[in-house]
């Protein structure tokens, strides 16, 4: 029995595997060692896992997640898996995960478009090339804590129109002060401002959700995909963002004259695909 888990700052996603079959599968809160102490995840995993999760005998967790680039961070996450399964436990970065799931054995690049944003060259068994993604302060562009960044700027500068502006007024009813101590002071700042991104898929007809948008994708392109050998192997995009918005991302695309591959909404379909794989070829060589 394996559990594998793919978790970004705003969910994660986990699947309980028997073979090559997913018998359990469950969401909880996004985690993130950046933002949180290992009694912090330890509680959210206990807490939010249903009871099935902790009855069954599991012999290998995979967990790839936001914020486990450094194995500090891997530490803590690993740490907080093991008291709650006493399991062997791999914890990996959620962008090793997006390569593993996105081109299992084949070399690609691997894009991550959700809350954050980031990017590799994956040799089809290793990340060999990462421009850093730097976070939500210095970077993330293309994400969605990126476009509410801009949007939230544009809202409490009275730069946004007003239909939007006051739909957005309408619909989270919070003020200059409330947004930034949410973004100052609360915990996931990052996911604050993508949570109020999504609000602007309503708007996704008008020119200003356009500019915004087609503005945010350019800055991925330019300051991430362009330092990749682009050209000579397929480009495939994973998360939120990159689904929400596919029209736009391909269109952005297209200006650099880069063809998406592949867009997927999350990573645990092709990760279960990998380890599954993995599995079988592993009894096959005994």
């Amino acid at each position: 029995m394996k559990l594998i888990a793919d978790s970004s700052s705003t969910k994660t996603e986990w699947c309980l595997v028997e073979g090559i079959y997913v018998i359990e599968h469950a969401l909880t809160e996004g985690m993130n060692p950046f933002f949180q102490k290992r009694r912090e995840i330890s509680r959210c995993i206990r807490l939010q896992l249903p009871e099935i999760f902790f009855k069954k005998k599991i012999d290998q967790i995979y967990y790839y997640g936001a914020g486990c680039s450094s194995e500090e961070k891997r530490s803590v996450l690993r740490g907080s898996l093991l008291s709650q399964f006493r399991s062997p436990t791999e914890v990996e970065s959620d962008l090793l995960g997006a390569a593993r799931a996105l081109f299992l054995e084949e070399p690609g690049i691997a894009c991550i478009l959700g809350t954050g944003s980031n990017s590799c060259f994956y040799d089809g068994s290793h990340i060999v090339k990462n421009v850093k993604s730097l976070g939500y302060v210095l970077g993330d562009e293309g994400s969605g804590s990126a476009l509410g960044r801009m949007f939230l700027s544009d809202y409490l500068r009275n730069l946004a129109p007003s239909d939007i502006a006051q739909g957005f007024s309408d619909q989270y009813g919070i003020g200059h002060d409330e947004i930034l101590n949410s973004i100052y002071s609360n915990p996931f700042p990052n996911r604050f401002m993508a949570a109020c991104s999504s609000f602007l898929i309503d708007f996704i007809d008008t020119d200003y959700v356009q500019t915004i948008l087609t503005r945010n994708f350019k800055g991925y392109f330019t300051r991430n995909i362009l330092q990749y050998d682009h050209k000579n192997y397929p480009i495939r995009f994973v998360g939120s963002m990159a689904f929400k918005y596919a029209d736009v991302l391909r269109k952005v695309a297209q200006g650099f004259d880069i063809e998406i591959d592949r867009i997927e909404a999350t990573s645990i379909a092709g990760l279960v695909e990998y380890h599954t794989k993995h599995c079988r070829l592993e009894t096959l060589s005994k």
